[in-house]
């Protein structure tokens, strides 16, 4: 039987196994939209594998990968507007990810829109070959320094 801290310890074994991915950045492409007041960025992604076997890190890796992209989305998201639900220190958790979560045309599938007041707006694909998108509405460049983080490096700092 599972206890109530189960959910939270196999959070964190999907942050782990999803910081272990290996990946290369593609492209990054910033468009406006139609409206011009919104950001739309749409970032490639390669995970790394065995070309040889066919391998690629997204067979133990996407789920893991995936949640962690969406933590960090979770984490940056603001509220929309003047929400009085908007909780500043919620977490996003396996049920979030989950009712986010599905497997289409042979891809697993991220999309979420708002979260408990958060205006998320994020996409991510992961298809079997390791390719991945994350594309994001309304949040300006937030992705690229998510992505970045996923690739260990440091967000930039304002020098004073």
């Amino acid at each position: 039987m599972a206890g109530p801290g189960d959910g939270r310890i196999a959070g964190y074994k999907l942050l782990e196994s999803g910081t272990l991915v290996d990946f290369d950045i593609l492209e990054t492409k910033v468009e406006d939209s139609a409206g011009g007041d919104e950001a739309v960025v749409t970032i490639q992604l390669q995970m790394a594998g065995d070309e040889e076997m066919g391998e690629s890190d997204a067979e133990w890796g996407a789920f893991g990968f995936i949640f962690a992209l969406a933590v960090l989305s979770f984490n940056d998201a603001r509220p929309r507007a003047y929400d009085d639900d908007y909780v500043k220190d919620d977490e996003f958790s396996l049920v979030d990810l989950f009712a986010c979560l599905r497997y289409e045309r042979g891809e697993l599938r991220f999309s979420a829109d708002y979260i408990r007041s958060r205006c998320v707006k994020t996409d991510i694909r992961v298809r079997p070959d390791g390719r991945v998108t994350v594309a994001t509405r309304a949040r300006g460049t937030a992705a690229a320094h998510w992505v970045n983080r996923m690739k260990g490096e440091k967000p930039l700092q304002s020098v004073e």
